[in-house]
C-alpha cells in the first residue's frame, strides 16, 4: 500500500479526442469533488433505458448492466470481483461494519471526516470513537483499536491519508481498516491501497463520473466476517430463487452485501467505468494533479496559500468560499466548504479552465480581489 498523495511515475498522456466527445460542459465546470461530469454514452445509455422501462419492455438487460459495473470496478480496483457489492450510499456499508462491532470496540477516526464514512459508529452509542488529527492516525492506533475509518481524500481540503503508514499500524495492532475512497477512485491508484484494506466504500458519482446511486463496497476477502443485515432477495445466491420469506442461501460472494439496485443509474455506471478503463486512470491521475498544481503555482503568484493538499486535484483557499455565488454567476462552478472556495480538477478540464478561475480570483483594476471583507461579504 503507497501512499496516494505522491505524484506518480510519467503517465501516458490522456486521450483528449475521447474525452471531448464524451463531456461538453457548458461551464467551467471545477466542481468534481461535489459530483462529476457524465459521460455522453452513459447518458445516452441511461435515456434508452427510460425508454425501456416506460415502454414495459424487459429490464433484464438493465441487471446485466449492474454486473458489468460491478467488474469493472472491480478490475480499476485491482480486487476479484467477488469482493464488490453494489448499492447506493457509503452510510449503509458503514452502518453495516458498525453493526458487525462489539459492544465497547474502539473506533479510530480523523478529525473533519465526512459524516457518511463516521456517523453509524457514533449513532450505535455504545461504541467508542476515538477522534484526532488525520496527520495523527496511524500514530494513535493502539491495542484495543478495532477499526480505523478514514477517507483516502477528505472531502473538505483534499488532503489525502498517508494509507501505507495507517494500514501498518493497525496491522501492527490487530485492527481492521475502513476507507472511504470517495473522494479518490477514479483519479488515485486505487489498485495500490483496495486490495490490502479490509473494507473501502466509494461513491461512484464524483471522479468515476457514474449517475449518483451507484457506490461499491469492497468486502472482505471471507464474506462470512460481516452480517448482511440489510440484505433482501438480491442477497441471495439464486435472487429470484430468494423472493419469498428469509433467504435460505446468501450469495457466496460480497453480493450478499448487494443493496437491490438503481438499474438506471447502473446502466449509466456501466458506460462511465468503460470509458475511465479506455482512457486509464494513470493517464486521468496525470492530468488531473498537474491541473491542481497550475493552479496552485498560480494562487502563488497572486499571493493567495491554499490549505496543504499535495498530490491532490482539489484545492481549498481558504475564506473565499463566500464568493461561490460570484463565481457560478461568471460561469465558474467551485464549491464552498466550510467558508473555503474548494476547486477539484478532472478529466474534462483544459488549463483555460484553470486559468479562468485565477483571472476570477485575481485583483481587479480597482485592486478588488475575492477575498471576504471583515463582515464575512
Amino acid at each position: 500500500m503507497q501512499t496516494i498523495g505522491a505524484h506518480p511515475p510519467a503517465a501516458p498522456a490522456l486521450d483528449l479526442d475521447v474525452v471531448r466527445a464524451q463531456y461538453a460542459p457548458a461551464t467551467t465546470y471545477l466542481n468534481t469533488a461535489s459530483s462529476g461530469l457524465l459521460p455522453a454514452r452513459a447518458a445516452d445509455a441511461m435515456r434508452i433505458a427510460i425508454d425501456t422501462m416506460a415502454q414495459g419492455r424487459s429490464v433484464d438487460s438493465l441487471f446485466a448492466d449492474v454486473e458489468e459495473a460491478r467488474a469493472a470496478f472491480a478490475r480499476i480496483a485491482g480486487v476479484p470481483v467477488a469482493r464488490v457489492a453494489t448499492g447506493a450510499s457509503v452510510a449503509v456499508y458503514t452502518g453495516l461494519i458498525a453493526a458487525s462491532l462489539p459492544e465497547g470496540a474502539e473506533v479510530l477516526t480523523a478529525e473533519g471526516e465526512f459524516s457518511s464514512t463516521i456517523n453509524p459508529f457514533h449513532v450505535r452509542g455504545d461504541l467508542k470513537v476515538r477522534t484526532v488529527p488525520l496527520d495523527a492516525l496511524a500514530e494513535a492506533v493502539r491495542p484495543g483499536t478495532a477499526l480505523v475509518a478514514v477517507s483516502a481524500a477528505q472531502s473538505a481540503d483534499g488532503r489525502v491519508a498517508d494509507l501505507a503508514a495507517v494500514r501498518a499500524a493497525t496491522r501492527a495492532h490487530g485492527a481492521r481498516l475502513y476507507v472511504d475512497a470517495s473522494q479518490a477512485a477514479g483519479w488515485s491508484p486505487l489498485e495500490e491501497y483496495a486490495a490490502d484494506a479490509d473494507y473501502v466504500a466509494a461513491v461512484a458519482f464524483k471522479w468515476l463520473t457514474c449517475p449518483r446511486g451507484t457506490v461499491f463496497f469492497v468486502g472482505p476477502a471471507d464474506p462470512d466476517e460481516l452480517t448482511p443485515v440489510f440484505g433482501g432477495w438480491v442477497a441471495g445466491e439464486k435472487p429470484w430463487d430468494s423472493c419469498y420469506g428469509p433467504v435460505t442461501e446468501l450469495a457466496r460472494s460480497a453480493r450478499r452485501f448487494d443493496e437491490s439496485p438503481g438499474l438506471i443509474a447502473y446502466t449509466g455506471a456501466r458506460q462511465s467505468l468503460a470509458l475511465i478503463e479506455e482512457l486509464g486512470p494513470a493517464a486521468v491521475r496525470a492530468h488531473d494533479l498537474a491541473l491542481a498544481d497550475r493552479f496552485r503555482a498560480g494562487l502563488a503568484c497572486l499571493g493567495q496559500e491554499p490549505l496543504p493538499a499535495p498530490g491532490s486535484p482539489i484545492v481549498s483557499v481558504p475564506e473565499i468560499g463566500a464568493r461561490q455565488a460570484e463565481l457560478r454567476a461568471s460561469g465558474i462552478e467551485v464549491s464552498n466548504r466550510a467558508g473555503n472556495l474548494r476547486a477539484s480538477f478532472h478529466l474534462y478540464n483544459t488549463a483555460a479552465d484553470v486559468d479562468r478561475l485565477l483571472d476570477a480570483l485575481a485583483p481587479d483594476r480597482h485592486g478588488r480581489t475575492l477575498a471576504p471583507g471583515p463582515a464575512g461579504r
